[in-house]
């Protein structure tokens, strides 16, 4: 979509002559005895003072006292099939610290069973229920290092995410550009590494190398998609973060009619408009592939670019040379003026929450924050008295929702 040039009459207008670009915005070390004191006459025992030695010290401790609990005392003695069929057991019933102990104990004690490879998998996952994410690192480099198939490559990936909530941010992306690089993969395994290394990419700042990774595993898919059905997750999840990618260029461009002359304004005006449409773009593709969780997600952005542009417009600096009344006054028309921004983020927000009620996301973390953005947003409605508005037009398509494809 074009952004129409701004013109600005003065500097003192500023953002409020800009405004008319709106209109195409739709987270005990063992005790040690204490050293032994020195004694300079015991040091030459032989010596002329025939001093006697002193007779040692003798030291006392509190005995340690060991406690076994009922889990460890469960393990003890068992075989590696037993130890296995407790892990499997307690893992299906949500008992992650004792399937943790049931699969450890087998990898220590019997390293050559056949149920090493699934103890060392199932064991790092029970680990990483626990957010014990470096123990979990080990137990799956472990079996990326003694075995190969399907069970080592999802290995592969879960190591990526250990050092991801770890914060090692480095390392993740290196497992995930090694993944990535590989020529056997399967279609689907391929779309993933691609979009988790941009994801990887995105929360260390590389915007450049994000975009480029998360453009090729939409294109991955949409090629794959041509040979078979592919999950929808991860693709959706990489249009989504295509979206996060422009958001981030969105918010770098600072409004500022105290530091820029009317043509920078105006620029600035439009290239943060602009990079609004092109995030607003990556969003709803996300939505319109299908996958709830993401177009839940991708609604609630949608909805925040339209906050967050009212945010800076009426956050921004006053212009020069304003005296008190006249501040007063300019703050007010230009609440007034951008207040169609309120109205269509209310709308988005609105439709993002019908979205997820019609589709039962509900353990999505989007959802309470489009429902508490809705709220404050509403309340900044009230705020302001209104102009001559148009009624919003829904800026979510009509096919927006996940069940319609």
């Amino acid at each position: 979509m074009n952004v129409p040039p701004i013109t600005m009459p003065s500097l003192r207008a500023s953002l409020l002559a800009a405004l008319p670009l709106l209109a195409t915005l739709a987270g005990c070390a063992a005790a040690r005895p204490p050293p032994a004191a020195s004694c300079p006459t015991c040091s030459d025992p032989g010596g002329a003072s025939g001093a006697v030695p002193a007779a040692p010290t003798q030291l006392a401790y509190e005995p340690q006292q060991v406690v076994v609990t009922p889990a460890e005392l469960e393990l003890v003695g068992k075989n590696d099939e037993e130890l296995f069929a407790i892990g499997q057991a307690a893992f299906a019933a949500a008992e992650f610290e004792r399937a943790a102990a049931a699969f450890d104990r087998l990898v220590v004690l019997h390293p050559g069973s056949r149920r090493v490879a699934t103890a060392l998998y199932n064991g790092g996952i029970a680990h990483q229920r626990l957010e014990q994410w470096r123990v979990a690192l080990e137990r799956f480099r472990a079996l990326t290092l003694q075995f190969t198939g399907p069970d080592a490559l999802e290995a592969t990936f879960r190591i990526a995410e250990c050092h991801y909530h770890l914060d090692e941010l480095p390392a993740a992306a290196a497992v995930l550009a090694r993944v990535s690089a590989r020529t056997d993969l399967p279609s689907g395994e391929q779309i993933r590494a691609l979009t988790q290394l941009g994801i990887v990419e995105v929360d260390q700042g590389q915007l450049d190398d994000a975009e480029r990774h998360l453009r090729l595993a939409v294109s991955a898919w949409k090629s794959g998609s041509e040979q078979e059905r592919l999950d929808d997750y991860y693709p959706s999840q990489a249009q989504y973060y295509l979206g996060e990618v422009y958001r981030a260029h969105f918010l770098a461009v600072r409004l500022d009619p105290s530091r820029r002359d009317e043509a920078g304004l105006s620029l600035d005006l439009e290239n943060k408009a602009s990079l609004l449409l092109s995030a607003q773009g990556h969003y709803l593709r996300a939505i319109r592939m299908g996958n709830s969780d993401w177009a839940v997600a991708s609604g609630y952005r949608i909805g925040e670019l339209y906050d967050a542009l009212h945010a800076a417009l009426v956050g921004a600096p006053l212009p020069p040379g304003l005296d008190a009344e006249q501040a007063g006054a300019y703050r007010l028309e230009l609440k007034r003026k951008v207040r169609v921004l309120v109205v269509k983020a209310i709308t988005i927000y609105e439709q993002t929450l019908s979205v997820a009620g019609r589709t039962r996301v509900e353990n999505n973390r989007f959802v309470a924050e489009t429902q508490a953005s809705l709220d404050r947003m509403k309340q900044a409605l009230r705020d302001v008295p209104p102009e001559a508005v148009p009624a919003a037009e829904p800026l979510l398509p009509a096919d927006a929702s996940p069940d319609k494809g």
